[in-house]
């Protein structure tokens, strides 16, 4: 397979070759592992040389332990270490991450075959499997054995990698194919880039003796040494960044107040007291989920463009991310059911067509149905085209919420209307009309619409609330569909004798209350979309429905990050999560994960590119002068 048979945002799968039940690569012309015991092999070289089970063993309490390694390959490296850090680390809220990179990443299929060899890694090997992402280009966080590993698996050209993505190892994994076979994978810049993701007392080793690359990394301040390797390797080299003292990275001190119990600031939550962090969680509703997030039912739905920008790659991201990340409740507040999304008139289709000429998506995100493959999955008649997403589906956000928001570590705090952030002695203190002030030492904003009146800043903030109308349908209005449709509309199936339907877009109305004229819009662009859909009632009558406010941006991209004021100085612990339109439920979840990544200090699941496109200062409109 060539690189032009695959245009963005795929990626080529590694070619293999497989003698007496072992993995070759044929662009490389070499093993995968060790033909005599790669399981071991691993063990000596990697865990032994970096001294992983002592180190695991002296890991702070909510601290992290960080490995990088230069090519994922089976991840047999990545089931080892994992498998080390279940049998070493105290049971004290640690995180182990691990970081790789994987130019021609193995399909998940010939994952399962090269992992079966190793029985006893099996549990794992089948978690991973599981959680494997789609073969696309850019950074995918796999969170694995309920949060006490995070693997972020990078595919794509080694030094993009690094370049990419913010960390700081403690060990290293110098893994990959032999030099002199894949020369690309040691080139001065991919050492000194290790280099810049190492900490003093950062350690590494490789299963190559090549005094070039022995060479290269003394040049970068690390003290090597060479010593036997395993088996009929005669040596390998280990080494460790010049200190005195082994640090470690950061650990997840203090108290964190999240001002919105929406789905975004309730996924937050979640994610942080899984790290062991103590968190308050504050509405001003009585309940988790009750304003723009409390609808009956939301699609999980991004509209992918035509071109493979920033803001596309960021929508696939958080699609992939937010699939894993609700799969866990399937059947209970997640239903999986597929998605179609509609060439539902000429231009759609136009763009549809443009869409699938320029770019190439596994199967497994989305692949083109024409009109009777598309009424037949979504047992719907429909008459035009669309894309059809196999993974994607439905949740009933509210109740999600709810459970998200049910943890020891997280003090809910309902009913609470908070009026005012101060910072004072070093923490923040957030006063309300409710009783004594709430303190904390960081301060997360993910209030939705409401954010801007909590900005403890002065400035213009560029926000703006946009009204949204869902009516309900009584299931025997309508032909009920089993998946979601989306266009003009989208319609969920139903759930308890109800399906959801919208919603409106008025970007000038507050009105709270559900209206005759919403319903009406709703209904008329759904027929339209869907004709014949209705039943006798031909979409008359009076419905129920719901309305709550999307909060957007200027530019309706989604804001996550640290605080920051029109001149962009930092706000030392606050914190915003918001800005995520109708897309929220996509959205949340990789950016939940981001931004507990910068509270906690541990690795950023975001590439720069990606988390520069939403940080919060560029909402910010700066004034002349």
């Amino acid at each position: 397979m060539t690189d032009c048979t695959v245009r963005p945002p795929a990626i080529e799968p590694a070619e293999l070759v497989w003698r007496d039940g072992i993995p070759e690569s044929v662009r490389f012309g070499d093993v995968y592992f060790s033909r005599d015991n790669g399981l071991e092999e691993t063990r000596y070289v990697f865990l032994n040389h970096n001294n992983l089970p002592d180190r695991f063993q002296e890991v702070p309490p909510l601290g992290a332990f960080v490995i990088a390694e230069t090519g994922f390959g089976t991840g047999l490296n990545f089931l080892a270490a994992w498998q080390a850090w279940r049998e070493h680390q105290p049971d004290n809220g640690s995180v182990l991450h691990f970081i790789s990179a994987e130019r021609y990443p193995l399909t998940r299929d010939d994952l399962k075959r090269a992992l079966n060899l190793w029985p006893e890694l099996a549990p794992l090997a089948a978690e991973l499997q599981a959680h494997y992402p789609p073969l696309v280009r850019g950074t995918h966080r796999l969170v694995l054995d309920e949060g006490r590993v995070r693997l972020t698996l990078y595919f794509g050209d080694l030094l993009d990698a690094w370049e990419a993505l913010s960390f700081s190892a403690d060990a290293w994994f110098l893994d990959g194919f032999a030099p002199a076979l894949n020369p690309d994978m040691w080139l001065d810049r991919a050492i000194a880039l290790i280099r810049e993701h190492s900490r003093p007392g950062t350690t590494l080793a490789t299963f190559t003796a090549v005094g070039r690359i022995r060479r290269a990394l003394e040049g970068e301040g690390f003290e090597m040494r060479k010593t036997p390797g395993y088996g009929r390797k005669r040596d390998m080299i280990a080494g460790v960044l010049s200190s005195a003292v082994s640090g470690h990275s950061p650990t997840a001190s203090g108290t964190v107040a999240i001002i919105g119990a929406g789905i975004a600031g309730a996924l937050l939550a979640r994610n942080l007291a899984s790290r062991g962090v103590a968190v308050t969680l504050i509405d001003a509703e009585d309940h988790a989920g009750n304003a723009a997030s409390g609808n009956l039912q939301g699609a999980l739905y991004v509209k992918l463009g035509v071109e493979f920008n920033p803001q596309t790659e960021l929508a696939l991201s958080a699609l992939a991310f937010s699939q894993r990340a609700y799969e866990p409740y399937r059947g209970a507040f997640w239903h999986p059911v597929g998605l179609l999304q509609l060439a539902w008139n000429p231009q759609e289709a136009d763009r549809q067509n443009r869409f699938l000429d320029r770019n190439q998506y596994p199967e497994e995100i989305l692949y083109p149905v024409d009109a009777a493959t598309a009424s037949e999955l979504t047992g719907t008649p429909v008459s035009t085209s669309g894309l059809w997403f196999p993974n994607n589906g439905w949740l009933s956000p509210g109740r999600l919420c709810s459970n998200l928001a049910s943890h020891p570590l997280i003090e809910c705090r309902f009913g609470t209307r908070v009026e005012r952030l101060m910072p004072c002695n070093g923490k923040w203190h957030l006063s309300s009309s409710s009783g004594a002030d709430i303190i904390a030492d960081r301060v997360v904003i993910a209030a939705g619409h409401k954010t801007p009146e909590l900005i403890p800043l002065k400035g213009e903030y560029r926000f703006k609330a946009i009204r949204g109308q869902v009516t309900h349908l009584p299931e025997e209005t309508i032909r009920t569909p089993k998946a979601v449709i989306c266009g003009q509309k989208y319609l969920n199936p139903c759930q308890d004798g109800l399906a959801v339907t919208g919603a409106t877009f008025d970007l000038h109305s507050t009105d709270a209350r559900v209206t005759r004229e919403g319903n009406t819009e709703n209904l008329q662009q759904l027929s339209d979309m869907l004709p014949g859909l209705f039943a006798e009632s031909g979409g008359k009558g009076d419905f129920e429905g719901r309305v709550g406010f999307r909060c957007t941006t200027h530019d309706y991209q989604p804001v996550a990050g640290m605080m920051a004021d029109c001149n962009g100085q930092s706000l030392e612990g606050v914190y915003l999560l918001t800005g995520l339109g109708s897309k929220g439920l996509t959205y949340a979840p990789l950016l939940a994960e981001y931004v507990a990544d910068l509270i906690t200090g541990q690795p950023a699941c975001l590439p720069g590119t990606l988390a520069h496109s939403i940080r919060p200062d560029r909402i910010c409109r700066r004034r002349a002068g």
